[in-house]
């Protein structure tokens, strides 16, 4: 199958990113969005976003309007997904929203659409599960920010047949990615392996060990990462942290994805990172 128009459910921070990242890359953009503020500011964020990466030389455009000219915003679901051969779902990290809009996508997209989703943790099979096409759905787990960060993780579900695979394969490079096949376990690859490192951290802070700044600083320094434990928390927020160790303790039953007392505390306070002013470090 060759994908030329796709379709995004939400708006949000993986949303717009995703729509950003298409419609440089030539493909057609439908986006749903219902809530008319969120795509307002969406609108107005992509627009910036992708008129600074002209000026650096980022892309080989001219002018935002070009790939702004292949983006479609709806408020109807219906008209959002009717012409598009693939969907990818990018509403919040919720197993039953998921799976609600999952079974919404099956019945009004059309019969050989590919239904994605950009889940850091749920279960492809079990979102397939809940369609009566299995074999098209599979996992795009794109990485904040989107239009900056170059892999994604193609998650095979138990049912996902291999030429929704090769299709979104091609659709990746075509976004300019590099697409790496994952099996459907929690976490997939990044986060099984990222979480326990955040979640670690924190723990070193609830502790005592050292304050943020100098957990960072020594794991920037000592490790060569380009961002801390914690500040990398608070930019994929600390709520998105706090559900994916959930479900990576659930599912695999191990203790050491334990969440860390603190982290539960902050979110229980509002405190979620950069996209609430607060987390580990003021924004």
């Amino acid at each position: 199958m060759t994908i030329n128009t796709i379709a995004v459910i939400g708006a949000g921070t993986m949303g717009r990113g995703i729509v950003e990242t298409a419609a440089v890359h030539e493909l057609n953009v439908y986006i749903f969005e219902s809530n008319d503020d969120q795509a307002q500011d969406a609108a107005g964020r992509i627009e910036s976003s992708i008129g600074k990466a002209i000026a650096r030389g980022k892309i080989d455009l001219t002018d935002p309007q070009e790939a702004l000219a292949r983006i479609s915003w709806c408020s109807d679901l219906r008209s959002a997904v009717g012409s598009a051969e693939l969907v990818i779902e990018a509403v919040p990290e919720n197993e039953s929203l998921k799976i609600k809009v999952f079974k919404q996508l099956d019945a009004l997209c059309r019969p050989d659409a590919i239904l994605a989703s950009n889940t850091s943790s749920v279960s492809v099979t079990r979102l397939g599960a809940a369609t009566s096409r299995p074999e098209c759905v599979v996992g795009m787990h794109f990485f904040n920010p989107v239009p900056v960060m170059r892999p994604v993780e193609i998650v095979k579900g138990l049912r996902t047949s291999e030429p929704t695979l090769e299709a979104v394969r091609r659709l990746s490079e075509q976004m300019g990615k590099q697409a790496f096949t994952v099996q459907d376990v929690p976490g997939f690859v990044v986060n099984r392996v990222l979480m326990p490192l955040i979640n670690e951290a924190i723990f070193a802070l609830q502790e005592g060990v050292a304050d943020a700044g100098t957990i960072d600083s020594l794991m920037k320094l000592g490790c060569h990462h380009p961002m801390g434990p914690l500040e990398l928390a608070d930019f994929v927020g600390l709520d998105v942290c706090l559900s994916i160790l959930r479900v990576l303790h659930r599912e695999l039953g191990d203790p050491k994805f334990r969440p860390c007392p603190l982290l539960m505390r902050m979110v229980d306070a509002g405190r979620l990172g950069r996209k609430s002013g607060e987390g580990f470090y003021n924004y």
